[in-house]
């Protein structure tokens, strides 16, 4: 099962690169925009690695060791 803050990561990334697609720019604002977007998403997915990595180490933590 997903997460919910995965979906709507996700979701927001499908809706962000749609919108890139399909608006027209000139290759200035192209760039620009394409390299923010790059760097949003890549703070997405180490955010979404932080959630993933505290999820299994607090799951980890609960497990009884003697």
């Amino acid at each position: 099962m997903i997460p919910p803050e995965v979906q709507i990561l996700r979701m927001w990334a499908v809706m962000a690169i749609h919108r890139v697609k399909t608006a027209q720019r000139d290759e200035r604002g192209e760039i620009a925009q394409t390299v923010i977007i790059v760097a949003v998403l890549a703070a997405a997915a180490i955010a979404i690695t932080a959630i993933i990595v505290k999820k299994f180490t607090d799951k980890a933590n609960t497990i009884p060791t003697q």
